[in-house]
This record gives structure tokens, sequence and C-alpha cells, in this order.
């Protein structure tokens, strides 16, 4: 076929809305993408960028392997309802109210392929441009979910030592502008989990608003609460509902969760939402126009995984203990390198921060960005990393993300140990 001469830049321009013409690719994958071209010339890296699961390392539950296989057998291959299989529903809610306390009745569940479809789906449930978005920095993908969305960002910048989530006062005023606010704990990027005072605090903050709303005839303030990495804390660290710690905030939220990442099922692709059961005919319309169902045999596989205690019980421990000796090996290294960094509290990541900057780089000039020091990292220590400027946030300020779950202790302790000689000649 003979194709017409035209301008790829003019094509695109005048082919494309604004939102597609903004619209980012994620920093993160194409970072992982040039950490795959060195390693495939042979140069020793350690890559922490991904969050992902090497299959090799955290296999996913023989319950589930073997549930799916079973149920591809019993050619359970059709479409299966938009909002998803009854049994997989009634699974979920039975199991919530068992591991977490939270009693939501089967009308307010809706699953998808993942989370991400349910992620999206809040978004354009809950925004109308021009609608205001708030959520907190560093967090996951909410700056792209918010620019597809036309919505107003305000960013809310967390500390360190605040364990990178806000306070409420830094969120009172924001959230009275907001029309959705997003929330995730265990957090990606940091690592970090919300004490559940702080958060039942928030939670009565959206309480107190939405009854200024209701007063005034204002359209609520919608919560999205992403939960899915709930299963994975460590040490001290407690995962709590904002719906049981403050039951009258339960019509406001919207929980994200799969089996992704607690059961290091990311290809899977099983997640769902709960949220107010005349919010969730809406959702359950939405992703039926896109066609983003979980595929019949893991939803089959996943209802039997959700309904064995013993089963979930007995991989979580070898699960969960596998990510902790790998962040605890990071822990242990980087503090005897006098690296500052957050010890682990939940999901498979670390938080460190590099104080690089004025030393030089790898093109010889000063570092004077996280981009410089990343460059550096992965050139003189073989450390492959992310920075938090993938997760929004702005500040050039020397903090990064590691992620454990495509490596092994081995492969940790030999990056640890190019890293300090690095360090010692920086």
């Amino acid at each position: 076929m003979t194709q017409a001469a035209v301008d790829p830049k003019a094509f695109a321009q005048l082919a494309l809305t604004r939102v597609a013409r903004e619209m980012q690719g994620s920093l993160i994958l194409g970072i992982a993408a040039e950490v795959r071209g060195m390693a495939a010339s042979g140069k020793p890296i350690c890559n922490l960028t991904v969050g992902d699961f090497d299959p090799r390392q955290f296999p996913v539950p023989a319950k589930l392997r073997d549930g799916i296989v079973a149920a591809l057998d019993d050619a359970q291959t059709n479409y299966p309802p938009s909002e998803g299989i009854p049994e997989l529903r009634r699974a979920i809610v039975a199991w919530y109210k068992r591991a977490l306390g939270l009693d939501v009745p089967v009308d307010w569940v809706v699953t998808a392929s993942g989370a991400r479809p349910v992620m999206y789906a809040t978004y354009r449930l809950f925004l109308e441009p021009g609608d205001v978005l708030v959520y907190c920095v560093p967090s996951w993908n909410n700056g792209y979910y918010g620019q597809l969305t036309d919505a107003v960002q305000v960013q809310v910048a967390t500390r360190a030592e605040d364990d990178f989530f806000p306070t409420v006062d830094q969120l009172r005023e924001p959230l009275s502008r907001a029309k959705l606010f997003t929330m995730n704990s265990p957090l990606n990027p940091t690592g970090t989990a919300i004490d559940p005072a702080r958060l039942a605090d928030v939670a009565r903050l959206v309480v107190e608003e939405n009854a200024r709303r209701t007063a005034t005839g204002r359209p609520p303030l919608m919560w999205m609460w992403d939960q899915v990495y709930w299963l994975l804390t460590y040490g001290q660290a407690r995962h709590a509902h904002p719906s049981v710690l403050v039951p009258e905030v339960a019509p406001y939220v919207v929980t994200i969760d799969a089996i992704s990442k607690a059961f290091a099922a990311t290809g899977l692709r099983v997640g769902w939402a709960t949220l107010h059961p005349i919010l969730a005919e809406r959702m359950k319309s939405f992703l039926g126009h896109v066609g983003a169902w979980a595929p019949r045999p893991e939803q089959v596989a996943t209802t039997t995984l959700l309904g064995d205690d013993a089963a979930m019980a007995t991989f979580g421990e070898g699960f969960r203990a596998g990510l902790q000796s790998r962040l605890d090996t990071l822990h242990r290294g980087l503090s005897r390198l006098g690296v500052h960094h957050i010890a682990p509290q939940g999901a498979m990541y670390l938080s460190v921060r590099f104080d690089l900057f004025g030393k030089l780089g790898v093109d010889g000039a000063p570092m004077r960005t996280n981009e410089d020091v990343r460059r550096w990292l992965l050139q003189r220590a073989g450390l492959a990393v992310v920075p938090f400027q993938a997760f929004d946030l702005a500040e050039e300020n020397g903090w990064f993300r590691m992620s454990v779950g495509a490596v092994s202790v081995g492969a940790l302790e030999a990056a640890l140990d190019r890293l300090g000689s690095a360090l010692a000649t920086a």
C-alpha cells in the first residue's frame, strides 16, 4: 500500500486531542528499558526499578496456578459479567469481613483486569474537566490520571519525617476544594504505612467536609483508598481501612485492591473496587464499555484462593519473609554505608536518599539533579533505582525508590559492595 507523504509532527498535532498530545509515557518504564539495555551488554546491574516480581523467586500461590489450569480444563473461557462473576464478588466480601473487619454488601464490589482499570474508572466517574484532584506526593500515577481527565491537580508535598504521609492540617484547605482525594498505603513508592490513628484523623476530616457539603448541596468529596499492598507490612506497621476506623466515611470511600502485589500475581490481572452500589453501577457500565474485565479462569481461581485462609496464610508467610529478607538486606547495607533511608514498613519498596549533589557525575560535571545521581549510581555501581520525580515530586532532593521483587539477596549484597566502592571514590 502506498502511503501519502505527511509531516509526522504536524499530523499528530492536527489528529490528536490536546489531552492525547500532552500525555506522558511512564518514566519508570523508560528507565527500566534503559537498564535492560545495559544488562544485555553484560554489565553487572542490580535492577531495583519496576514494581514487579521475578516468578523464579516469587511464584504465585500453587492454589491460584492450579485453579487457573482447572478452570481452563473446565472450559471456563467465555465472557464473564462486566462486574465480575458472582462467586468472586462474594469471596471478596467474605474475605474482607474476616481479615479486615470490613462489612460491605456484594453489590458494592466491581472487579476488573487489575487495579488500574478501576483506578482510572474512579477518576472518570468523579472528575469533570476543571474539577480539583488532591493527592500527596510522592505517589504513583496520580499525575498521569489527573492529566488524562483534565483535572486541576493539587499536590500535597509530604515529608520523610512523616513517613511521606500528609497531616490533617496539610489536607484541610485543599480538601475543601476537591472533588476527588486519593491516598495509598502501604505507599508506592516509599514503602511506608500510615499509622491507623493518623488515618482515622483523615477519615474524620473527610466526614466533616462532606457534612458541610450536604448542608449546602455541593457535590461530595470522594476518597480513593488504594490498598493493593495491604497484606505486605513488616515490623510494627499495621494496616487499617478508613471505613472500619470511622464507619461514617464509608459512602465516600472507593477502595482499590487486587491480587497483583499481595500474591505476586502481577500478570494475572484480577483487581476490584468497592464503592456505594449507586456508584458501582456506573463503574460497571464504564468497564463494560472498555472491556476491562478480568479473564474468567483467573476469576474462578481467585475465588477459590480467597476462600482458603490456610492456603493464603501459608503462601503469605513465605512471601513476606522473602520480601522482608531483601528489604532488611538493603536496610543493613545502607546503614553500614551511612546512606540515609527509611527502615522497611510495607510493600516491596525502600526509600533512600543519596546526598551526592556537588560530586562529579558521569559527564565530569557536578551533580545537580536526581537524574544526575541516578545515572551515576547506574554507571558507577550498577545500581538501578527510580527518582521520586517519577512519582510527581518536583524537588531535587536525592530521594529514590528501591524495589526488591525481582532480585535475590545475593544480587543485593553484591550491589551494596559495588555501591560502597563507588561512594568511597565519589
